[in-house]
């Protein structure tokens, strides 16, 4: 993909991006400007971590995993190895997790706090071999931005009964919030 691309969503993110904006704002807005700044992509999103897994954050695009445990998939791997891992196949990743069967190549670059992996940006595309040297370069530097909006950000829900939820990322870190014990929802382990 061609560098200047990178430069255009760089610009667009940091407009879309206001400091003080609740972490999901930052997140769901950060989703639409590559989902629909990126060509030939059919998934952009967050998966948010606590202790054990990923959690299905903001996302653009179908239907996806809830749960993806720590080291499982290319998202998994990601946050437990700590790195960004781009996979021009996914059929031949060992281990992959099939969310959507269209998707051919994918793209996982982790977002930090303190030096601690707190989500992953997440993209797939339906062409095998979408992304390389430049998208992970570009992709990086856009993450640092998200990570910049995400130290700012109020908590989640400021305005919810009781006052604030802690935001997805607050002291306690990200909390599912009853997820489990939710019947029948999807779940990778």
């Amino acid at each position: 993909m061609d560098r200047y691309v990178y430069e255009d969503l760089y610009r667009e993110m940091e407009a879309a991006l206001d400091e003080g904006d609740p972490d999901v704002s930052v997140l769901s807005n950060a989703a639409a400007v590559l989902y629909h700044g990126l060509e030939r992509i059919n998934w952009a999103g967050f998966y948010l971590r606590d202790e054990e897994a990923l959690w299905l954050g903001p996302f653009q695009g179908k239907p996806a995993c809830v749960r993806i445990a720590l080291g499982k998939g290319v998202c998994g791997t990601a946050a437990a190895e700590k790195r960004t891992v781009l996979v021009e196949d996914v059929h031949r990743f060992a281990g992959h997790i099939a969310c959507d069967a269209a998707s051919r190549s994918e793209i996982v670059v982790p977002l930090y706090r303190e030096g601690e992996v707190i989500a992953v940006l997440d993209i797939d595309s339906p062409e095998e071999g979408r992304f390389g040297r430049e998208d992970q370069e570009g992709l990086e530097r856009i993450a640092g931005l998200i990570q910049s909006a995400l130290a700012l950000a109020r908590p989640q829900n400021p305005a919810a009964p009781g006052g604030s939820l802690g935001g997805i990322f607050g002291p306690g870190g990200f909390e599912p919030g009853g997820a489990e014990s939710e019947a029948g929802r999807r779940e990778t382990r």
